[in-house]
């Protein structure tokens, strides 16, 4: 047996496309497959990006916002997951700080996933942003 950790001090700070975040790495799949765990402080941010591979970001503790190419804000908190397809734009904000474990890669794909949506899939809508 072997004992791990993915806690803050374990990452990297990221800081490309205007992000402030802690990444730790969790398992590296085959081809460009990844398990990490996303740290966001107080004002924390993951900024605006292309996923490079379809992601599923799934909310530990926390809350925040995400929006996506449609320029429109969306809570999201604890138990909650978001689904990115490869090349959709996105990003994820959080005030008061959140935990997420990232999941990405090709072998992921929204037909296989077994999530029940929030309120359909346009749940708490926050605020439209002016482009």
């Amino acid at each position: 047996m072997y004992i791990y950790q993915f806690n803050k001090e374990t990452g990297r700070v990221i800081t490309k496309f205007d992000s402030n975040f802690i990444m730790s790495r969790i398992l590296k799949l085959s081809g460009q497959s990844y398990i990490g765990c996303a740290h966001l402080e107080r004002e924390g941010i993951i900024g605006y990006h292309q996923a490079p591979t379809p992601q599923l970001f799934l909310i530990v503790n926390g809350d925040g916002r995400i929006r996506g190419s449609d320029n429109i804000d969306y809570y999201i908190t604890q138990g909650d997951a978001v689904y990115w397809e490869k090349g959709e734009w996105h990003e994820t904000r959080t005030d008061s700080g959140l935990t997420a474990i990232i999941i990405e890669g090709e072998e992921i794909n929204s037909s296989t996933l077994q999530l029940i949506s929030k309120e359909g899939s346009k749940s708490e809508i926050i605020s439209e942003r002016t482009q």
